[in-house]
């Protein structure tokens, strides 16, 4: 399983804010802001930064890929 900082980077178009700022007023490192560019896992406390900055939820910022791998689907199958 992934995810992917999609919605994160559509809600800073919206909110015509640049990583750089994000990162500045969130307190987050350029090497976090690095992995969510590479759409790498971060900390639930950097998630909580942004949503609590922003006033929104988790699926503002984030969402999860499914990797489309047998293994994951039977997983889930019951």
């Amino acid at each position: 399983m992934s995810f992917s900082y999609k919605p994160l980077w559509k809600l800073l178009i919206d909110k015509d804010m640049s990583k750089k700022q994000l990162m500045e007023v969130t307190s987050i490192s350029k090497s976090t802001m690095d992995k969510m560019g590479r759409s790498e896992q971060v900390s639930m406390d950097i998630i909580d930064r942004i949503c609590s900055y922003f006033h929104c939820n988790i699926n503002d910022v984030i969402e999860h890929v499914n990797s489309g791998g047998k293994n994951e689907d039977s997983k889930h199958a019951n």
